[in-house]
């Protein structure tokens, strides 16, 4: 049984699904790994060391694509990879079938077995396992690095002789994994932070960082029995929008991290509030590949609106590319190893981590 894998086809990505570390584990199962040369080098990890625990180099992607039984992936494939694969092939990684929708089912067609990482059951044996964590708490820390970049000014209180320079305030829109790590990040360099969360649960998580939490007062459920927000209804919207519309006037970086699964991200920032806001401040929208909670996010390209710079990147993890590679390498390990029994591929049915993240198998579509 063959692992193999290719480097990522976007531009823009640069982790890695397989690290040294990881493949020495996946061959101690009892399997075979394979990448294609210069597989990670672009994030400092050389081929040699790949060598070294026992991985076997390919010339080309093609080589890869063609030989193995297992392909794991950060993203979906391209076109032309999913060509090359082989029937049966079993693909791995964060696919996103609800917005890949065609490309999945190219896939399908193409007899692959397919399991996508973001649809695992917020479980507790999965966390180990739980991509979106690991991945949303890197793109927490790095949306206030970005955003202190881009910020005209300090961050900390300063006093000097030639006067004090005031602490930045800093609001959190989401109090998930991405926004606690942000929260935590604008805190220690000394920001005067608050937050907002639809789940009234987060209140606690947040003040336990030091933020002051902003709540709209309501009887609505707000959230799902995963633990997800959901969408609210239009009186819980107006008067969040009211509160959000008055607090942001005074902020002068907004980080926005609002999801809601399987759909649309919420528009949590309209025009108008835009227009309110400080000239100069910063808008860092984390939910911009999913449609953005800002009404003027362009995805992946940095503008300027009313004066307020608004960032719409979608890489914020491949950003910390290393430290990303790393554990999206061990989440994609520890699933991998509920696969393997006595050194081959053997799928229970009964597990519900495999049986929920799985998009299709042996051509029958089970979750999209």
């Amino acid at each position: 049984m063959i692992v193999g894998s290719i480097k990522e086809n976007l531009s823009s990505e640069k982790r890695v699904s397989i690290t040294p570390e990881t493949a020495k584990n996946i061959i101690n199962l009892g399997l075979k790994v394979i990448i294609e040369n210069n597989y990670a080098t672009h994030i400092g990890i050389t081929d040699k060391e790949y060598e070294v625990m026992g991985v076997e180099i390919k010339n080309s992607s093609k080589e890869v694509l063609n030989n193995c039984n297992l392909l794991t992936k950060v993203n979906c494939p391209s076109d032309e990879e999913i060509l090359k694969l082989k029937d049966k092939t079993i693909l791995i990684g964060i696919l996103n079938p609800s917005k890949n929708q065609s490309k999945i089912n190219d896939i399908i067609k193409k007899g692959i077995n397919v399991f996508s990482l973001e649809l695992l059951p917020r479980i507790s044996r999965a966390q180990s396992m739980d991509v979106l964590s690991s991945q949303s708490n890197l793109a927490g820390y790095r949306s206030v690095v970005d955003s202190i970049y881009e910020f005209e000014k300090a961050i900390p209180m300063m006093m000097t002789a030639a006067g004090t320079i005031a602490p930045a305030k800093i609001l959190i829109l989401g109090a998930g994994v991405a926004g606690l790590q942000a929260i935590a990040t604008a805190r220690r360099l000394g920001g005067i932070v608050s937050a907002f969360d639809v789940r009234s649960a987060a209140k606690e998580q947040v003040e336990s960082l030091g933020a002051k939490f902003i709540e709209v007062v309501s009887e609505d459920d707000n959230e799902t029995e995963s633990g997800y927000a959901k969408e609210m209804s239009d009186d819980y919207k107006k008067k969040q929008q009211d509160l959000l519309h008055e607090t942001i006037k005074s902020q002068d970086i907004v980080i926005t991290t609002a999801l809601i699964p399987g759909k649309e991200a919420p528009e949590l920032i309209t025009n108008s509030m835009v227009q309110d806001m400080k000239a100069g401040s910063i808008i860092v929208d984390l939910a911009a590949e999913a449609g953005g909670n800002c009404k003027l996010t362009k995805l992946n390209e940095i503008v300027i609106e009313h004066g307020v710079k608004i960032i719409g990147y979608a890489d914020f993890p491949s950003k910390l590319s290393q430290d990303a590679s790393n554990l999206y390498a061990k989440n994609l390990l520890n699933f991998v190893q509920l696969m393997v029994k006595e050194k081959k591929i053997e799928i229970d049915w009964e597990d519900e981590i495999l049986k929920k993240s799985c998009v299709s198998y042996d051509g029958k579509v089970l979750n999209i």
